[in-house]
């Protein structure tokens, strides 16, 4: 016996990755609904190779009956209908930043803090990680366990797509603009995006860091370690899809590049590739349609003790985004903390 699952934004990028995903993982579905905004009702998405879903209007559609909510519609909508279908029943996995910091919504990655689980149904809403978060904790929560991770450096370079399908037209035309010499007009980014990087994820807050910058910081704390210290820099660069991260922490204890690769090639999620040659680490465009967290690139810092560095990619849409958030359903499903609803 399945579930019934709803999939809101569904006519977005990650919505439709999830409904991608969910096909693809076999996941116990007995109904499953495609839904958005009332403009886009009436459209229809792919479920899978073959199925095609009439997409449903968010704004009359009842979760009275529907086990499952991927919710991916933009903060302010999940704070509208997030609620409401928590209420009548259904558990909301929220893709967007609305519940994340708030004390009694799970923010949650399977590999790193499935117990975080638990106590879900004080709310009945889950939410899942910002994208940059999510690839760096699953890389970090191995060498944690061990080492005890006190500081983290990082370095973002992050694909447009995490701004949107909008995004992503917008560094196409830019791209098509620069070579045919038409001029090119931000409306997506603060400035042109093609051939460019641009230092700004999100809006500036009071201390210079960006809600991007802000969001790594106490998402990490709140799912690893409330006494990690994180800072980061989060940088738009002209990749359609995938992030990479350079990440440098140091450790309570004393680390080794060994040991640390032998961690990480062991953990859940993680793939190791780094060969130390021309070419033997993963690029974000590599990493498209993957589902792990690629690491490269570790090296011991010299400059500092109990300090390692290393390099990590993945697809944002799908670890990012929506793999992970049907990784939460399958775990909530496999923990038995959920069980099929008569519709």
């Amino acid at each position: 016996m399945g579930f019934r699952v709803a999939v809101v934004g569904a006519t977005g990028a990650v919505g439709r990755e999830m409904l991608k995903t969910l096909a693809e993982r076999d996941f116990p579905i007995d109904e499953v609904a495609a839904v958005a905004s009332g403009r886009s009702a009436g459209s229809e998405v792919s479920f899978g190779e073959k199925a095609v879903l009439q997409v449903k209007s968010l704004e009359s559609f009842g979760f009275s009956g529907w086990d499952i909510g991927l919710f991916s519609p933009g903060a302010a909508v999940s704070a509208v209908h997030a609620p409401r279908a928590a209420a009548a029943g259904c558990v909301v996995i929220d893709n967007t930043s609305q519940f994340r910091m708030e004390p009694d919504v799970p923010l949650v990655v399977p590999e790193v803090n499935p117990q975080h689980l638990k106590n879900f149904r004080k709310r009945n809403i889950i939410a899942n990680p910002n994208c940059s978060t999510i690839q760096m904790v699953v890389a970090l929560k191995p060498l944690h366990e061990r080492f005890h991770a006190r500081r983290v450096v990082v370095a973002t370079y992050q694909s447009v797509s995490g701004a949107g399908k909008e995004a992503m037209d917008e560094l196409y035309a830019h791209s098509r603009a620069v070579f045919v010499g038409d001029p090119t007009t931000p409306q997506q980014f603060t400035k042109q995006i093609a051939f460019n990087c641009i230092p700004q994820i999100d809006r500036f807050m009071d201390d210079g860091a960006t809600k991007e910058e802000w969001k790594m910081a106490v998402e990490t704390r709140k799912i690893l370690d409330p006494d990690i210290q994180v800072f980061a820099t989060c940088v738009r660069v002209p990749v359609f899809i995938g992030h990479g991260e350079a990440v440098n922490v140091t450790f309570e204890n004393p680390v080794s590049v060994a040991e640390a690769r032998r961690l990480l090639r062991a953990a859940p999620g993680v793939e190791v590739v780094d060969t130390r040659e021309d070419g033997g680490y993963v690029t974000p465009l590599e990493c498209q349609g993957e589902d792990a967290v690629f690491v490269s690139r570790l090296r011991a810092d010299p400059t500092a003790p109990n300090s390692l560095a290393f390099w990590c990619v993945a697809d944002n849409l799908r670890k990012g985004a929506a793999l992970n958030a049907v990784q939460i359903a399958e775990t909530l499903i496999a923990e038995s903390l959920l069980t099929r609803r008569a519709a």
